[in-house]
């Protein structure tokens, strides 16, 4: 379920279904401090939210400075995926996102370094909101509410306050969302049932859901908990501040080989889990991977995994640039077909496009994956040409497996220790 970036100044508020949507930017300073790519959402969203009757505000958030984080979507080949009341007036988020947002005082200019200090002063917040409600990567929230999530506890949409739209597809959409009882911030995906019974996804979204609600790694996106009523079903999902890593790689073109090498290990280290767990993922690519206010990259979308113990697969799925041999040729695949679009990917962050993408039809594009017809620019280095060369080899059984990729000479040139990442 791919969420397209759907940027808006107001969203509208629909009282029939308990959905208190509708941010309204009243300031060119909220505007500029998102711009920015900030990450901390909370004021300028929930915190300028229009309930019908102002939140009462928790008494825990009401002595936080107010704050600002920024997210957003975006699409390339299909539709696709993904603030705290805390408890400020409007007027005071207003005059407290001013002075976070590195307001160009003179003092400011002299001294060139609020920018610095604004990020140190956000990074602290997020750390601060992160240990008051998760106490590792690796558990769940410590709040009474969602340490529930997954147990007997029943869900409904008054659990939470919902805020500003993260992104919109073709099967609902993605919002920013606080869980009332702990103050846990997290992102809400809501699908309406009549469009997934239309499209004949149902089986998909409960795989998805089975297979992701079960997962626990640092580098794999956070499904917490789900619930559904007559028309809708809802995803809690943790929050991934600074959205997909395609919009990253949009805005730079392409990345640094040391910046490559920090997301590939990040990468390996999630698959390597994933595998290990019998999952194959089958539709990694840059839309699908998100990145949290640290920076940290998550894979996301589960709608195309599979749990399977060994036994081959034959369906066609994911996106063609990023399909292997096997699966364009209608061959059995397996756990592979991660490896090949890891290389993919890793060919894709330094040079800023997919290796086989050919622009004239997808029928071209079919035959340049089948004959492994890559091209590596002369810029890449030899380490990460070999490395690129190793994962996209046409056999299953000759792609570098995951732990020897994190051994090898390009990754441990930029990563001393990749399995720390």
């Amino acid at each position: 379920m791919r969420l397209k970036a759907k940027a808006t100044g107001n969203a509208s508020v629909d009282m029939n279904d308990r959905i208190y949507l509708c941010i309204k930017h009243k300031t060119k300073s909220i505007a500029v401090f998102e711009a920015k790519h900030d990450v901390d959402l909370l004021a300028t969203d929930i915190g300028t939210m229009k309930l019908g009757a102002k939140l009462a505000a928790p008494s825990a958030l009401r002595n936080s400075a107010c704050s600002s984080r920024s997210t957003s979507s975006t699409q390339r080949h299909n539709d696709h995926n993904s603030s705290d009341n805390n408890g400020c007036s409007e007027s005071d988020s207003i005059r407290n996102l001013s002075a976070l947002s590195g307001k160009r005082t003179n003092e400011e200019s002299a001294s060139g370094d609020a920018q610095a200090a604004v990020s140190r002063q956000l990074q602290q917040r997020q750390q601060q909101q992160t240990s008051r409600v998760t106490p590792s990567h690796w558990d769940p929230p410590t709040g009474k509410a969602l340490n529930d999530c997954n147990g007997s506890r029943k869900w409904n949409i008054l659990d939470f306050d919902v805020g500003r739209v993260l992104g919109k597809g073709k099967f609902g959409r993605a919002y920013l969302a606080r869980e009332k009882n702990s103050n846990f911030i997290c992102a809400l995906k809501i699908m309406y049932k009549n469009e997934l019974e239309e499209s004949k996804i149902e089986k998909q979204l409960r795989r998805e859901v089975e297979i992701q609600t079960h997962l626990r790694h640092p580098h794999i996106l956070r499904l917490f908990g789900y619930f559904h009523d007559e028309k809708r079903v809802y995803l809690i999902l943790e929050y991934a501040a600074r959205g997909e890593m395609y919009k990253l790689l949009q805005k730079q073109g392409s990345f640094t080989e040391p910046e490559a090498a920090n997301y590939i290990a990040q990468m390996a280290n999630a698959l390597e889990y994933l595998h290990e767990k019998h999952v194959i993922h089958r539709d990694i690519k840059p839309e699908n991977l998100l990145l949290n206010a640290n920076g940290e990259l998550k894979i996301s979308d589960f709608g195309w995994s599979v749990h399977t113990r060994g036994s081959r697969r034959r369906t066609l799925c994911g996106t063609l640039d990023y399909l292997p041999p096997e699966m364009v040729e209608g061959r059995d695949h397996n756990e592979s077909v991660d490896l090949w679009s890891l290389g993919v990917l890793m060919y894709e962050f330094l040079v800023g496009v997919p290796p086989f993408e050919d622009l004239q039809s997808h029928k071209a594009t079919y035959r340049r994956i089948a004959k492994v017809d890559l091209h590596i620019p002369p810029y890449v280095s030899p380490e990460a040409s070999d490395l690129i060369t190793q994962l996209l080899q046409y056999d299953g059984e000759r792609r570098m497996p995951l732990y020897e990729v994190l051994k090898h000479p390009w990754i441990l040139k930029h990563i001393p220790d990749p399995r720390s990442v």
